[in-house]
């Protein structure tokens, strides 16, 4: 029996339960894991809501992202050993392969030996931030040295993964948040430039930081009529992802910007880099060189105990944290 965050009924963070619950042993190409640190992301929050792109099943586990040290192994695992330290790719169902509890077993090929120096926390918080960035800037769009780059919601985990993620490869990262009273952290965290979108026309401050050539890359979190003024600080031929959706507006399509520009907007989700060995083998190089040499880093905005899993959600829909929300065990 090992402790497990579940819930029984779709609600808020209220809902959240630890239970006792049996874990099953590893079967082949299976590793069972004691975890030591739990990611928290949007996704939870709208799998626990209801709102999520897979739907639970009563009672459902829940969670993407884990850190902690392998306790057995089943047969045919090749590269890890009994005792392991590694951190977890977020599987593709959390439905299947819930990792919010002190034992979960997962498929072997999740499972990645992190560089030694990272401790409990930040391991726990790398993956999915670092994956879902990687993939839209580097896998799809080859974001590239000199070009600017729009990110919004970027006081998230997975905005300030793209910060460094554009500083890495030379590129000019354009943080868009809220207000200003997140510039000062961002320009810290990276940012060459913040747009604080409820105090300044966005399309004119994003014209005046490119110039006329405007945007070739949009990496968005929020969609809503953002959709129009981004469109139009965005350069012919460019791409603008859509991976989140938070705004609780509708998104106009911005008919004109789209055929005067030859635009493509793209709905963007992680499974396709975890979904791909090829795509994800080359993600993983990528983001292990990063942790390594440093430009790649982990903020981390709260860690709270394994007991206050309502809270941490609390936290993390409240839309305050610059980073990634965590529990540890």
């Amino acid at each position: 029996m090992a402790r497990t965050i579940r819930f029984h009924r779709h609600g808020g963070p209220e809902v959240l339960t630890i239970e006792d619950v049996d874990i099953a042993p590893p079967g082949p190409g299976e590793v069972r894991i004691r975890t030591r640190a739990l990611g928290l992301n949007r996704a939870e929050a709208l799998f626990r809501s209801g709102a999520y792109i897979e739907q639970a099943q009563f009672p459902s586990g829940i969670g993407l992202e884990a850190a902690g040290l392998i306790e057995s192994m089943g047969e045919g695992v090749e590269g890890l050993s009994f005792g392991d330290a590694v951190s977890l790719v977020p599987p593709r169902s959390m439905l299947r392969s819930p990792v919010h509890g002190e034992l979960v077993t997962v498929p072997a090929e999740l499972a990645i030996k992190h560089p030694p120096a990272l401790g409990w926390e930040a391991a726990a918080a790398s993956w999915m931030q670092y994956l879902t960035a990687y993939g839209a800037l580097i896998d799809i769009a080859r974001l590239g040295r000199g070009e600017h780059v729009v990110i919004t919601a970027a006081s998230s985990s997975v905005g300030l993964a793209a910060i460094q993620i554009a500083n890495r490869v030379g590129a000019i990262p354009i943080a868009v948040t809220r207000t200003a009273r997140k510039a000062p952290a961002l320009r810290e965290a990276g940012a060459a430039h913040v747009a604080a979108s409820a105090e300044e026309d966005i399309e004119v401050r994003l014209k005046e930081i490119a110039g006329e050539g405007g945007v070739r890359v949009v990496f968005d979190a929020v969609g809503g009529p953002a959709f129009l003024p981004l469109t139009a600080a965005m350069s012919r031929g460019g791409i603008l992802f859509e991976y989140g959706g938070l705004s609780p507006e509708a998104t106009p399509f911005p008919l004109f910007n789209v055929l005067s520009k030859s635009l493509t907007l793209r709905g963007y989700l992680v499974h396709e880099i975890t979904g791909n060995p090829a795509r994800l083998a080359a993600a993983k190089a990528f983001i292990l060189d990063g942790l390594n040499d440093g430009s790649l880093k982990p903020i981390i905005a709260r860690t709270l105990p394994f007991e206050e899993i309502a809270e941490a959600h609390r936290y993390l829909e409240a839309n305050e944290q610059f980073g990634k929300v965590v529990v540890t065990l």
